[in-house]
């Protein structure tokens, strides 16, 4: 195949035209700042509170719940650490969070700890769900914050966040979402499911990086991480980055079921047809309860790094695990988490679809990779005896 094709889309994804489109005005023509008090200030403050509207609408929130950040990372952050440090003085102490959270829920966590906090980290079976039953069980008097990532970044598995936030409200304790993976792809609603604080960002979506959200229900106790000019009703300083805000804006107009029901059909393919190599495993769960864009797998005696330099080699972008921890030679927490053996833990490799993806490109991918991890089996140092003709 002549072009390079992109199966990283859970790492970020490619601006759609209709983003840059909407945003191009804001860099060259509608440039104000939005806290000025001339026209072009306002026509910015302008664009800043339509687009608010647009992703509060989203999750069925108030738009004055709805706070712009420069990232997920921020966002998450800010949720973790603003929550504990307003209430100190509360007693309450203790956070809930799982063993397959995004790298920046797990280090605030740990940062938290060492500011006198206890942090419970929870177990999930072997296909990344976190039973319920183990928050409730969790909770104490002491209990402040539960934090669950909604749909993970490496094994795609969606959480049954409504029942965890009919727990929480009964036992009177802040629930926090990190929606990175699921927003636009699995229906959030923080009225129905008993948010109180949501993390969403714009370069999974097909929107630009470097802006984020953190949805905070009104009455929550939070303080702010970053102090200034009063930005955001005084509760996330700086100059609000009005081009990517309106670009998030419009990425979350043009996020249509119809791509989801798309990328569920390729998901489900490359699933089948990959599930066919010999010694081949997927991992995190199959179905509805999947994100609909994620596919990964582990091959044993063979391992991840190499099936994704071979990968490159022949124009398919792919990735062994989240793209934040891509540098490190750490096996991955969530795949440790769900049980993988030590032979496993590097040898997986992460697809992720985006909308534009094709038939005729998972068919390439899925004969490719095929080709690939038989080469590799060929010379590895790892004994492994199995079936099936080689390929040519």
């Amino acid at each position: 195949m002549a072009k390079r094709i992109y199966l990283d889309n859970a790492a970020t994804t490619k601006v759609d035209e209709r983003v840059l489109k909407a945003m191009q005005p804001f860099f060259l023509e509608k440039f104000g700042n939005a806290s000025s008090q001339h026209m072009l200030g306002q026509e910015a403050g302008m664009a800043l509170e339509e687009s608010r509207e647009i992703i509060a609408r989203s999750i069925k929130a108030r738009s004055d719940e709805i706070f712009f950040t420069s990232s997920g990372t921020e966002s998450n952050n800010w949720a973790i650490k603003g929550v504990g440090l307003k209430n100190l003085a509360s007693g309450k102490n203790h956070i809930i969070t799982t063993k397959i959270e995004h790298d920046c829920i797990l280090n605030s966590c740990s940062w938290m700890e060492e500011q006198g906090f206890k942090v419970t980290y929870l177990d999930v079976d072997k296909e990344g769900f976190v039973n319920p039953e183990d928050v409730r069980n969790a909770i104490s008097e002491k209990t402040l914050l539960v934090s669950v990532i909604h749909g993970n970044n490496e094994i795609g598995t969606i959480q049954d966040i409504k029942k965890i936030g009919e727990i929480c409200k009964n036992s009177g304790v802040y629930f926090h979402i990190d929606a990175c993976q699921s927003y636009t792809k699995v229906p959030i609603d923080v009225r129905k499911q008993n948010l109180d604080l949501v993390t969403l960002n714009a370069h999974k979506i097909n929107g630009p990086k470097g802006v984020g959200v953190l949805y905070i229900r009104r009455g929550t106790k939070i303080d702010p991480l970053i102090h200034g000019g009063k930005q955001e009703s005084g509760m996330r300083s700086g100059t609000e980055n009005i081009p990517g805000i309106v670009g998030f804006a419009k990425a979350v107009k043009i996020s249509k079921s119809r791509d989801i029901r798309k990328m569920i059909k390729l998901r489900d393919k490359l699933i089948y047809e990959i599930s066919k190599i010999p010694y081949s495993k997927l991992n995190g769960p199959k179905g509805d309860k999947r994100l609909c864009n994620n596919i990964n797998f582990s091959f044993e005696a063979v391992e991840g790094e190499a099936i994704g330099a071979y990968l490159d080699v022949n124009k398919i972008c792919s990735s062994t695990g989240s793209a934040c921890s891509s540098r490190s030679l750490a096996p991955s927490h969530v795949l440790k988490a769900i049980g993988l053996s030590p032979l496993n833990l590097n040898s997986s490799i992460r697809l992720s679809l985006g909308r534009d993806n094709t038939g005729e490109e998972i068919d390439y991918v899925v004969g490719t990779l095929r080709k690939i991890i038989f080469k590799l089996r060929e010379v590895s140092p790892f004994k492994l005896k199995y079936h099936g003709k080689k390929e040519n």
